[in-house]
């Protein structure tokens, strides 16, 4: 399949690095810009008879059929909705859009049309996330009774150039690394039926450290400490925290606490990582070898699957209805804060099924 990338901004370079590796059955024929040498920049990196152009000449080209959408948050929705328009396929990174509103246009004129939608993240597809899954579905930690999972740091501002988007609405801990986590827990477990959540402000201002700009501060628009409890259809109950606001911790990634043990699983924003179950008839930590110990899975998977998917007649996994809930789930946490309510979720998905050897 001939694919199209637009956006060719940081993330690109990893779409470009791991798509290689399925170049028998996918290649990426153009990468359009508004910045248009970095276009060709990416063009060439790639290789392949890549060409770098604009959106509407990307767009325009009939001969490719799915367009990775790599813009800012903000675009997402906009821009997908001209890829669907243009009778194109459309993956975009994550979040799948800010408001739900416009990620219910942008499913229903897909389904409209015959189109389909994926989204990042994917890494739950990669060896790490794809092994605990396994070691849950046969059944040897028991069934899940509850869950665990963390990705907090201080912000961005001591590293990042620009880092007041963040802090923007769109942004914050929940929108920029919840999908991460709330993608792994419903490919573990399914769709979540109840949640609630508190939600803070810890610093209205803050001051960017970072050698170009040490001393400029900004002001912060959006919750910058979020903590959840999902309630899955499967019975399970999760916490969870995201957080621009600790500076240290030793907190576990993620944990799975089963009837019968407990399964530490990989970061949710990697693809590899260490899998270990803890079961009270060994007594210690067992190391679980992963499915796949091959270190070039990397982003491109989702793309790679959705592009199996359409030529087999099947369902992608990093698909758009499974984004939608993840999206609605962190609009619900920010809801149930400012609310003083449990929200019931009116969104829900598929549990996506465990990847084959076929990628």
């Amino acid at each position: 399949m001939k694919i199209g990338i637009i956006g060719c901004g940081n993330i690109v370079g990893a779409y470009i690095k791991h798509s290689q590796k399925f170049i028998d059955i996918m290649n990426i024929e153009a990468f359009a810009d508004v910045d248009l040498p970095r276009a060709a920049k990416a063009a060439a990196d790639y290789g392949h008879g890549a060409v770098g152009c604009s959106v509407d000449a990307l767009l325009d080209n009939p001969e490719i059929e799915l367009v990775i959408n790599l813009t800012p948050p903000a675009a997402h929705a906009g821009l997908a909705m001209k890829v669907l328009m243009a009778g194109k396929h459309v993956y975009n990174e994550k979040p799948l859009t800010i408001d739900r509103e416009d990620a219910r246009k942008m499913l229903d004129l897909a389904a409209e049309n015959g189109l389909r939608v994926g989204c990042a993240p994917d890494t739950f597809l990669g060896p790490g996330i794809q092994t605990a899954m396994k070691v849950l579905d046969d059944g040897l930690i028991g069934f899940p009774v509850a869950a665990f999972a963390q990705m907090a740091g201080h912000g961005m501002e001591a590293w990042h150039p620009n880092p007041e988007f963040f802090y923007q609405y769109g942004g914050g801990p929940m929108f920029d690394i919840g999908p991460y986590i709330l993608t792994t827990l419903v490919a573990m477990f399914g769709p979540v039926k109840r949640i609630t959540g508190s939600t803070r402000i810890s610093f209205p201002e803050r001051t960017i450290t970072n050698k170009e700009r040490y001393g400029q501060t900004f002001k912060v628009e959006v919750p910058t400490h979020i903590t959840g409890t999902l309630d899955f259809e499967n019975g399970a109950i999760a916490t969870i925290i995201t957080s621009f606001d600790m500076w240290r911790h030793e907190l576990p990634r993620i944990e799975i606490y089963g009837s019968l043990g407990t399964l530490s699983v990989p970061d949710p924003n990697q693809f590899m990582g260490e899998v270990k179950m803890w079961r009270p008839e060994v007594g210690e930590w067992e190391t679980i070898p992963l499915l796949d110990s091959r270190e070039e899975t990397g982003r491109s998977i989702g793309v790679a699957d959705m592009v199996c998917a359409i030529r087999d007649n099947r369902p992608h996994r990093a698909n758009g209805e499974m984004a939608f809930h993840v999206l609605d789930l962190m609009h619900a946490i920010h809801e149930a804060s400012s609310s003083g309510k449990h929200q019931t979720m009116t969104s829900t998905c598929v549990r996506p099924t465990a990847l084959t050897e076929e990628l």
